[in-house]
């Protein structure tokens, strides 16, 4: 298939030989290939600065990413067949993964399907499309989605604010079948009720699912505080994992009520007590009661969510960390997470080093984490890979003795 080209400047392929595939506008030729020449989500060719085809993509002349590659063979374009052939692909790494059909099917640039994501809860699969190239396709991608998992019900998720970004309106639809307003899904053999229609973005954060299960081999016995809890994927997972007792908080009175639902869902018996507050302050205020824990849990959501956001986000990582290691049992576990791409693993770790410091305590990092494996890391492309948390032993700081007063003359 001949598509209308798209030719970049000098050396500016070298990314995409290495298999990025990400251009921005500043990248493309655009006295040879003007990008306004082009429609929004149009399929094209894409070339070297000598016209060498390097592939087909997407453009979008509206957005800083200004085309999104779809395959390094020229004339590609996302019909039925390709779509199949990722979803499929993508399957079979799930199928062999997990025993029931709760996980994210497809991550965007990870599966070969940038600006796609997929969840599959159950019958219900949920799409969140992001690009104006996804969103031109959306009915071929909903075709595909029927003959690969056949779900019994589809929801468009496309109320994401990335959306505003490639010049595209919110929205939320049911597509197929009649959406429920609430679907149970599992998680380590745990069960969640969860709304795919109105929950948090595509209804549940199945990328912690390894971390998640990796804290229940610290929780049996011992109490645990849940800080941002939603509607209780770490809280009630910590209770099933045979916790004493489980605090969460949450701002939201809605995820709270789901928390005591998923509660119910799961036979809990052991108390639980949620809290409806802003994080920070219900910190200082159970500081100032005298609250210990045994483990605490800090998952936030996105503090940093653009670069610019970098400073005032790290202060916040520093706060919420420092507040959190001051409720901790000495010889207790604190468990700290940051979804935020532009917090660097390293550099969550120095937060944590920093925050122990203020609060006057040691730390011995005993695990790391990282997204499940339904959510792939494209490796030339490090903003997939974003996910990361630490689990921390709590110790008192060192306390050192009087000085020796000086002998000499």
């Amino acid at each position: 298939m001949s598509l209308a080209p798209l030719r970049l400047k000098k050396n500016e392929e070298r990314r995409l030989r290495a298999g990025h595939l990400w251009i921005f506008s500043n990248e493309v030729d655009v006295a040879t290939t003007p990008l306004s020449g082009f429609e929004a989500g149009q399929v094209v060719d894409i070339c070297d600065s000598r016209g060498k085809p390097l592939g087909s993509a997407y453009v979008n002349p509206q957005s800083l990413i200004c085309a999104r590659m779809i395959s390094s063979l020229p004339g590609a374009v996302l019909d039925h067949a390709l779509l199949v052939k990722r979803l499929k692909a993508a399957l079979v790494l799930r199928d062999n993964l997990f025993d029931k059909p709760f996980y994210r099917l497809a991550f965007g640039e990870g599966d070969g399907l940038p600006g796609l994501v997929i969840d599959r809860h159950g019958d219900t699969s949920v799409i969140q499309i992001t690009t104006a190239g996804m969103e031109r396709c959306k009915d071929t991608i909903i075709a595909a989605l029927h003959e690969v998992v056949r779900p019994s019900h589809i929801v468009l998720r496309n109320d994401a604010p990335l959306r505003k970004l490639e010049g595209l309106e919110l929205y939320v639809a049911a597509v197929a079948g009649t959406a429920p307003e609430q679907t149970v899904i599992e998680e380590n053999g745990v069960r969640f009720a969860i709304s795919p229609m109105s929950g948090q973005k595509t209804g549940w954060f199945y990328d912690h699912r390894l971390n998640r299960a990796r804290m229940q081999q610290y929780v049996r016995g011992r109490r645990i505080l849940d800080v941002f809890s939603y509607s209780g994927a770490w809280g009630i997972q910590a209770a099933v994992g045979g916790a004493a007792a489980v605090t969460c908080i949450d701002s939201s009175a809605r995820a709270v009520d789901e928390l005591r639902e998923n509660a119910d869902l799961n036979a809990i018996h052991q108390p639980i007590v949620a809290l409806v507050g802003d994080a920070f302050d219900a910190l200082k205020t159970l500081r100032t009661e005298s609250e210990r824990y045994d483990v605490v849990i800090v998952d936030p959501p996105a503090f940093i969510k653009r670069k610019k956001d970098l400073q005032e986000g790290l202060q916040a990582y520093h706060r919420i960390n420092e507040h959190a290691l001051q409720l901790v049992e000495p010889g207790g576990i604190l468990i700290s997470a940051s979804c935020s791409f532009h917090l660097e693993r390293t550099t969550l770790r120095e937060v944590l080093l920093k925050a122990a410091q203020r609060a006057d305590v040691r730390l011995q990092i005993l695990e790391q984490g990282h997204q499940a494996p339904d959510h792939p890391v494209h490796p030339a492309i490090p903003e997939t890979d974003y996910l990361k948390s630490y689990i921390c032993r709590v110790l008192p700081a060192e306390q050192r003795g009087p000085m020796p007063a000086d002998e000499g003359g």
